[in-house]
């Protein structure tokens, strides 16, 4: 009987000390096939601008970042299931998303884009009728695809990862992405693989698909976070560090304009 009341009584205790160490960790979601925001090194490190931002972040409040991989189109269906704290994860603030989870103040704001074949002729959105363009499921960029461009007559294909969109077009079975316009530089068009690729088209920044700039995602009710969230935020504009930080991956300010 002792020794069933000691084993017990051990248990609670290592399980109280769990609970107390995984409380002052903020689980971070996020997906890592989004470069320069969020990607593994050749080391299999999580590295991005994401992920130093978000450090950032667990220093100002106090807390320590745990990553979790999510793949993006089941990002918020995790959250809403407490797998993980936050999203820290290229979510673009919208009236939609807003109706099922909470956000923080922007963090950042950078326009979408259009890829296509160095060879292909841009005039207009009708000019690209007849070609099968790759998106990330669940994206804003998707939501544009769909309203903007398959009207036209541009097949609309949804992939669970942006590398995976990269990689079928190297294989020919894609004509191009609409993807964000620094991701898609730094992840593609800069490289080789992307050389006989192009940008075309205005910037996309349309309010209706793309919303108010890149947010802190996190579920409603979670005031008292939200507020340390968003004072963060500030603080990091106001004393320098996420300026060190944009300057570390980009050559402007990421943050954008209202």
């Amino acid at each position: 009987m002792k020794k069933h009341v000691m084993t017990a009584l051990l248990a609670s205790l290592l399980a109280g000390a769990a609970f107390s160490v995984s409380a002052q960790d903020l689980r971070v979601a996020v997906d890592p096939t989004y470069e320069p925001f969020v990607y593994k090194n050749a080391q299999g490190e999580l590295v991005g601008f994401n992920v130093d931002f978000a450090n950032a972040v667990c220093e100002e409040i106090k807390r320590k970042c745990v990553f979790v991989e999510q793949v993006w189109d089941a990002m918020i269906p995790g959250l809403q299931s407490r797998r993980y704290d936050v999203i820290i994860s290229d979510m673009s603030i919208t009236d939609e998303r807003k109706r099922v989870i909470d956000f923080s103040n922007r963090y950042y704001k950078t326009p979408s884009t259009i890829v296509v074949k160095n060879s292909q002729e841009y005039t207009n959105h009708d000019s690209l009728k007849g070609l099968t363009l790759g998106v990330l499921k669940g994206s804003t960029q998707e939501r544009y695809a769909e309203g903007e461009l398959a009207p036209k007559g541009v097949k609309i294909v949804p992939y669970e990862a942006q590398d995976q969109v990269y990689l079928d077009i190297n294989a020919g079975r894609l004509d191009g992405t609409v993807a964000d316009k620094v991701e898609v530089t730094g992840g593609f068009l800069s490289k080789p693989d992307g050389k006989d690729y192009k940008a075309v088209g205005p910037d996309l920044l349309d309010s209706k698909y793309f919303g108010e700039g890149m947010g802190i995602a996190l579920r409603k009710g979670q005031d008292e976070l939200k507020g340390q969230l968003n004072d963060a935020i500030k603080a990091l504009r106001d004393n320098g560090k996420y300026a060190t930080i944009g300057k570390k991956y980009f050559d402007f300010d990421p943050y954008g304009h209202d």
